[in-house]
């Protein structure tokens, strides 16, 4: 079984492993979302990912951020979510102008 090096307390785990950890951590950051006022949406998964993605590795997800109905397209209005992101062990892609995309780095991809 493959394992990879998680920096996340130092733990061995296998990409399964580190997915669902990926997951939970989205969950979090949804209800964090909600829980400030913002409604977050699912962007639409493309098919055309490629394999050394961390979208087609499961491990990052773009999210569409809506305050009272408007939906919020510039890298500030996920400064908040970014910094909560990367808090709770994520990688932010409003550090390399790309505020919509949260994932989990991975073999040296974020």
């Amino acid at each position: 079984m493959d394992r990879i090096f998680c920096r996340r307390g130092n733990v061995l785990m296998t990409l399964g492993e580190k997915r669902t950890l990926f997951t939970q951590m989205i969950i979090i950051l949804v209800q964090y979302a909600d829980l400030i006022g913002y409604e977050v949406r699912f962007d639409k998964e493309h098919c055309n990912h490629h394999p050394r993605s961390l979208h087609y590795e499961g491990l990052a997800k773009d999210i569409l951020l809506f305050k009272d109905g408007e939906y919020l397209t510039k890298t500030s209005d996920y400064e908040k979510l970014g910094r909560f992101w990367k808090f709770i062990g994520g990688t932010w892609g409003g550090d390399f102008n790309d505020g919509n995309h949260f994932s989990l780095e991975h073999n040296g991809m974020k």
